[in-house]
């Protein structure tokens, strides 16, 4: 494909033109910056740009060493939004049309690998001067609840689009990489099988789940024998999960209940010999992390087990990043943060009894779960509109997908199972 035929097939630079300035006030407007910051901003931009494995097309020049194709149509705003607001331009700029990649994960992923040293180390060491910080309090009971519903509330339907008959929305485990899109299901119940392993839960375990998802684990851990109670703040994840369970056959022994796990009592609920979250820890927050492992060492019965399914990062990026707020936060994911390995070992050694006793990684197989939802997700764009979504918001989750899957193909993020008890306490 010519560098014509390519520019051609892309959407048109004046995307942003035709939005609702109301829905998407800062991916329509181009924000204005001052002469010396867009000057700095266009020469580490230009400079960034050189040294990478990239092909990009800007502004008549061809930038980079070789490899995935970038189109950026709009230099001036590309530069703009980038000088003003860094990451959350970039992926504003995307949704505004503004620039465009055949394979988006595959620049990504080289954007990724490179993104320690992307900007000066000078520049780096002031990054503190200009960049956004995430609201205080951004996880409190009533943010959270607002923080869970502006993603998982956005419509059933729309999950339904990209997600397997499962409706599982966390990574599987696959039997062998690359996958196709008819292994997902049967991995994802495999995934499912190795955390209700790992808690050990058969006939009889009492289970207790803090984020239901659509139900799978809740009838996964009923067809053992298990009786599941099993929380969430997403009133459109309880009202389908509660279905799925009735259809199963599992009322009796599944409860769904819409409530924050800090108002978890050992008194009233008992204590549960298995305790399960999956990729949940994710939108706890980091100042939370403690009360969020004290409410689960608070529920686990003598002799019980903890199993995690948590997405990671490298512990120097968290304390690097751990007060920024990102595009994601923005736009997908408000409230959010990743977790490292060290810190989960160091707040459950601080706050609670509990020890990191086994922990598995598998990011190669987030990487491929993420390609096959996002491949699933172009493939039924057509339907979005009939969901009252627009092209922004498909640009928009498009981005998510392939920024996900980036990470996990460069490296930078990981996803574990994490298996926690009590073993070894004084």
């Amino acid at each position: 494909m010519t560098l014509q035929q390519t520019s051609q097939t892309q959407p048109t630079p004046l995307l942003r033109d035709r939005l609702d300035p109301q829905r998407w006030a800062d991916v329509v407007r181009v924000p204005a910056s001052s002469p010396l910051r867009t000057a700095v901003a266009r020469a580490v931009i230009t400079r960034a740009l050189r040294r990478l494995p990239l092909r990009v097309v800007m502004g008549g020049q061809v930038l980079g060493l070789g490899g995935p194709l970038l189109v950026v149509h709009d230099p001036e705003a590309f530069t703009a939004r980038l000088a003003a607001d860094g990451l959350i331009g970039f992926g504003e700029s995307y949704q505004a049309g503004e620039w465009d990649a055949p394979d988006l994960p595959g620049a990504l992923t080289v954007m990724a690998e490179q993104l320690t040293t992307l900007v000066p180390p000078a520049l780096q060491r002031l990054r503190r001067l200009w960049e956004r910080r995430q609201p205080d309090d951004a996880n409190g009971e009533d943010a959270a609840r607002e923080n869970i519903r502006a993603h998982y509330d956005l419509s059933n339907d729309l999950f339904r689009l990209f997600l397997d008959d499962s409706l599982t929305y966390s990574s599987a485990v696959f039997p062998q990489l690359p996958a196709r899109w008819a292994e997902l299901e049967p991995a994802q119940h495999a995934k499912t099988d190795r955390l209700l392993d790992l808690a050990g839960v058969g006939p009889g375990s009492r289970v207790l789940e803090i984020g239901t998802g659509w139900g799978e684990l809740c009838v996964r851990a009923a067809r053992r024998g298990a009786t599941v109670l099993s929380l969430t703040l997403s009133t459109e994840q309880l009202a389908l999960a509660r279905d799925r369970v009735r259809a199963a056959g599992f009322a009796d022994a599944v409860e769904i209940r819409l409530q924050d796990y800090r108002r978890l009592d050992p008194v009233r609920d008992g204590r549960f010999d298995a305790v399960l979250s999956v990729e949940m820890i994710e939108a706890v927050g980091v100042e939370f992390w403690p009360a969020y492992f004290r409410a689960i060492d608070a529920m686990l019965a003598p002799g019980g087990r903890v199993a995690l399914q948590a997405i990671t990062m490298p512990h120097d990026r968290l304390l690097a990043t751990r007060r920024t707020y990102t595009w994601i936060h923005k736009y997908i994911f408000p409230g959010g943060m990743l977790p490292s390995n060290e810190a989960v070992d160091a707040v459950t050694r601080t706050h609670t009894d509990l020890r990191v006793t086994g922990s598995d990684g598998f990011g190669e197989h987030y990487a491929e779960t993420l390609r096959l939802w996002r491949e699933r997700f172009t493939a039924h764009a057509a339907q979005l509109a009939g969901l009252g979504f627009d092209e922004a918001f498909r640009r928009m989750w498009t981005l998510y997908l392939a920024y996900s899957e980036a990470g996990f193909r460069s490296g930078y993020l990981d996803v574990r199972q994490i298996q926690l008890t009590r073993e070894g306490r004084a």
